[in-house]
């Protein structure tokens, strides 16, 4: 019988049934040899508890006895034996704590991404050691502070030999209006990254920055129509998206210094707060401030290189364009972390901003 069927029976038919085979057995054991077996086999076959039982509880020796597939022996390994460079967790959330610029500090909510790495003769990791681990260390520490010492004792515990946490949240900043007076929060996605491959550790932060770009080229074009021929025309600007990936050496890098940072570079940040006069602002900060995705890539490369607490680094831009039915791309890196020959299909897709 199948039992995903939708005809599959219900428990009083079903214990109809199993009396007419018990039936059947007790009546075949003497004349039938055949059906012997099938009659000690309902007769050994327990009648198990359909109650959840609430009060429970394993001792230790209980619970040492439970299967454990995931640390099994090689045997059990599916496929090839091969080593599995990340595997772990994603989108494991709960509250964790962060330091601010000004001696503050904020819970956010995180999203965490933790993973090992896990050699050929291993069947696999016991997952829930990682989110263990974070529980006992975000009650008590800060951001990188949680990493660090999570890292450390997941790593230990798991006996790998490479080991990776990323948390993702949405920080708040209080923006002022570039005119009005007026102020609201802008927020934006941050990524903390520790990266522990070789013995050797890495800190790394994600920015995604989010900007209006005007079009140099139809900015000129506008203006020869205007001039020539008295035609009024306006140039095309897009919301745009900039993902900044640094490596933290040195000193310490704050949220709200990598944002400066990308402000700085490209001043168009969008706006929370407008009245008309901030409008009317906008419109001449985006014309003192045309750019192609080119330049605004190399405009945040400027910045970064001129600070000494970022080493290596990744800049990934993305112009939506209000002109054509694509969009306007780049990607510039500087040093080896970031460096690839080969990139994400879905990279540019993940850059839309969601407002």
């Amino acid at each position: 019988m199948n039992v995903l069927s939708p005809d599959k029976p219900t428990l009083e038919e079903a214990e109809a049934a199993l009396a007419v085979l018990q039936r059947y057995g007790a009546l075949s054991r003497a004349h039938d040899p055949i059906a012997m077996p099938v009659s000690l086999a309902l007769q050994a076959y327990p009648d198990f508890s359909r109650t959840y039982p609430e009060v429970f509880r394993g001792d230790a020796a209980y619970r040492s006895s439970l299967p454990d597939l995931q640390n099994g022996p090689s045997s059990l390994i599916v496929g090839a034996q091969a080593v599995i460079q990340h595997v772990g967790i994603s989108n494991f959330r709960l509250p964790i704590r962060y330091r601010l610029r000004d001696g503050g500090d904020i819970v956010l909510e995180t999203s965490v991404t933790g993973t090992v790495s896990l050699e050929a003769e291993k069947k696999g990791i016991n997952m829930s050691r990682i989110m263990r681990s974070f529980y006992v260390h975000a009650e008590r520490d800060f951001s990188l502070e949680v990493i660090e010492h999570t890292l450390n004792d997941y790593k230990h515990d798991l006996e790998s030999f490479d080991a990776r946490i990323q948390m993702r949240f949405s920080f708040p900043a209080r923006v002022e209006s570039l005119r009005s007076g007026l102020a609201g929060w802008q927020y934006y996605d941050i990524a903390l990254e520790l990266a522990d491959a070789g013995g050797q550790r890495k800190k790394i932060m994600h920015l995604d920055y989010v900007y209006s770009s005007t079009c140099p080229c139809s900015l000129e074009l506008s203006e020869h129509a205007r001039k020539t021929r008295s035609q009024l025309a306006t140039p095309h600007s897009q919301r745009s998206v900039a993902r900044l990936s640094i490596e933290m050496t040195g000193e310490q890098l704050w949220f709200e210094d990598l944002i400066s940072l990308a402000r700085k570079a490209v001043p168009t940040e969008t706006q929370t707060m407008v009245k008309r006069e901030d409008e009317q602002a906008f419109a001449e900060l985006n014309a003192a401030n045309p750019m192609f995705v080119e330049d605004a890539a190399r405009s945040f490369c400027a910045e970064l290189q001129a600070d000494p607490r970022v080493g290596d680094f990744r800049i990934v831009a993305s112009h939506q364009e209000s002109l054509h039915s694509h969009d306007a791309v780049s990607v510039l890196t500087e040093g080896p972390t970031f460096s690839q020959l080969s990139l994400d299909p879905r990279l540019f897709s993940t850059l839309y901003h969601i407002g």
